[in-house]
């Protein structure tokens, strides 16, 4: 027998400093730095939802797009994706389907992340609120 959870977060980033500020006010996280070998990783000093988030550099940009992503879900999708595009992300593509809406954006590294409305059963437990 044995137990897993997901516990990081990996993010490529090819300009690390800027990128890591984004992610940290995004998230809310004050404590953040470049860390390891020549400082090629960037690490979110506190865990945001229980996760680990961490940003590693990369030589250049990727152009295809990102193998890996995660969601924001919010009660005002509206005054979220405002915030975010205020930090330096950029709307891709808007869908609704049911109950849900959401928009596909892109941090200033264009990896992709999309914002949704409310899904998930255990709302707002650990949500972080915004002015």
């Amino acid at each position: 027998m044995h137990s897993s959870r997901v516990c990081n977060l990996i993010i490529d980033s090819d300009d690390l400093e800027t990128n890591l500020a984004f992610w940290s006010a995004a998230l809310g996280v004050d404590n953040w730095g470049l860390d390891g070998p020549d400082d090629n990783y960037g690490v979110l000093k506190e865990e945001v939802a229980g996760l680990h988030i961490e940003l590693q550099r990369v030589p250049e940009r990727k152009t295809s797009k990102s193998r890996i992503h995660f969601d924001i879900e919010t009660d005002n999708v509206a005054a979220e994706v405002a915030r975010l595009e205020a930090l330096g992300a950029q709307r891709i593509e808007e869908h609704s389907g049911g109950k849900t809406h959401w928009w596909v954006m892109q941090d200033l590294c264009g990896n992709e992340f999309c914002v949704t409305s409310v899904q998930s059963d255990s709302w707002p437990r650990e949500a972080r609120p915004w002015d």
